[in-house]
């Protein structure tokens, strides 16, 4: 539905709670390990204190430094939400700042996601509600439009449709669909089992590099 230069869809089925769990107790790595290391954002930064990020994304597609959209998109969004912000990566101009990620926190959203700027960033670190941006910029938005509400998004050079899981760390930004969480938390587990085995030895000073010798022996220069 569009009216007043803003497009509107309704947002996507949330996933389930058991999966949301389970994947922030996952290193962002390890997933990425298993997606063949080329997928999630570039370019974002977390803002936050060190808190994991899992949720359900609700995307807003936003013109660079305006946010009407986002302001409506709140209303789309339900507690365990992450509400994804394609803002171009512009940062002339901070989409949100203090406030709204203060409003954010308080009607349970999991976290924000701007590729775009924010502003009053002292006070986003005081606080473990997830915030990833691409830069800072005091100068505050407009709120004009265009915009859309839960349409597939960029952000940080990552493709988020309306419904994919967004989880994140300090290392960075993951998006993928739902029906692969269960298989991907599987297989980040195993990896999980397998460096824990593999630092075991190190403990003990008992590190087999051999296998550094084949690596090299394979280098092409």
């Amino acid at each position: 539905m569009q009216t007043s230069g803003l497009t509107k869809n309704a947002s996507a089925p949330q996933i389930s709670a058991d999966i949301i769990t389970a994947l922030r107790g996952i290193p962002v790595a390890l997933l990425s390990d298993n997606m063949q290391r080329n997928s999630g954002s570039v370019g974002l930064a977390p803002y936050h204190k060190p808190a994991p990020l899992g949720g359900t994304a609700v995307t807003v597609l936003t013109r660079g430094g305006d946010n009407l959209a986002i302001l409506r998109a709140f209303e789309f969004c339900r507690p365990g939400d992450v509400m994804v912000i394609d803002a171009g990566g512009d940062i002339t101009n901070a989409v949100i700042g203090g406030i709204l990620s203060f409003y954010g926190a308080t009607i349970g959203l999991a976290g924000m996601v701007i590729d775009g700027a924010i502003r009053d960033v002292a006070e986003i670190r005081e606080r473990t509600f997830p915030i990833y941006a691409r830069g800072v910029n005091h100068r505050g938005p407009y709120k004009d439009g265009p915009g859309a509400i839960n349409v597939p998004v960029t952000v940080g050079g990552m493709v988020v449709r309306p419904g994919d899981l967004l989880v994140g760390d300090q290392d960075g930004l993951l998006a993928f669909a739902p029906d692969a969480a269960r298989s991907l938390i599987a297989n980040a587990e195993t990896q999980r089992a397998r460096e824990e085995a593999t630092m075991q030895p190190m403990r003990g000073g008992r590190w087999d590099r051999s296998f550094i010798d084949a690596l090299e022996a394979r280098c092409a220069n």
